[in-house]
């Protein structure tokens, strides 16, 4: 049966590469991207809907009806500017979302987090993607899919140093880090985007964490 989903984070580095894939798949037959301001990315069966993420969470529902959500939205500490303005982003806009979609009618949750996330870590970036992901598992959705990625790499507009160095140790650490250590290694933001497409798609009750490999999916 098509899908419709309502998709956040589309212009980033993993949700542009996830919104070519969703435009050409047959299965889906609609995709509403929640944006803060128009993009020209719509047209087909691509639609948009312009919000302020900082006011969501006080709003009655204003996405049509979808069957499942994705959710690409993250940033940087240095991009934010602050630790308030990162867990605005990171935190407090995902799960708002989040809760707009379930209200929305989705049964399937896909979100990009992090590895290592963890709301008990002394590590601000991992303790507020933990966090996010136990806000997201209260919400009730029948499906739950925290995807987990390592350092990401791919062509990015900004500079960022880490991903740049990533790029260029990429092979070797792949070779490094194989077996049980794989989902350590740098992970191409394609590959991520194929495994949010796969996680649309899998209406298997509970929450399920995905790292780089899907053999070490959960």
């Amino acid at each position: 049966m098509p899908k419709r989903v309502l998709f956040a984070g589309a212009t980033g580095l993993v949700g542009s590469r996830l919104l070519l894939r969703l435009k050409c798949d047959d299965r889906i037959e609609r995709v509403t991207l929640a944006v803060r301001r128009e993009t020209g990315l719509q047209g087909g069966k691509v639609q948009s809907v312009v919000v302020d993420f900082r006011l969501l969470a006080s709003l009655d529902a204003v996405f049509p009806t979808c069957d499942a959500a994705v959710c690409c939205l993250g940033t940087t500490l240095k991009a934010a500017g602050s630790r308030d303005a990162f867990l605005a982003v990171d935190r407090d806009a995902v799960v708002s979302f989040a809760k707009q979609a379930k209200a929305a009618g989705a049964r399937t949750f896909v979100v990009v987090s992090a590895l290592g996330a963890d709301a008990g870590s002394s590590l601000f970036y991992s303790r507020v993607k933990g966090e996010t992901e136990d806000a997201l598992r209260t919400i009730g959705f029948s499906s739950l899919h925290l995807v987990r990625p390592s350092l990401l790499v791919g062509h990015r507009q900004e500079f960022r140093l880490a991903e740049r160095l990533g790029i260029a140790v990429a092979p070797l650490l792949k070779i490094l880090l194989a077996g049980p250590l794989a989902k350590w290694a740098p992970v191409d933001a394609e590959d991520v985007a194929v495994q949010l497409q796969s996680a649309l798609f899998d209406e298997r009750p509970g929450v399920h964490i995905h790292f780089n490999a899907p053999k070490f999916s959960s």
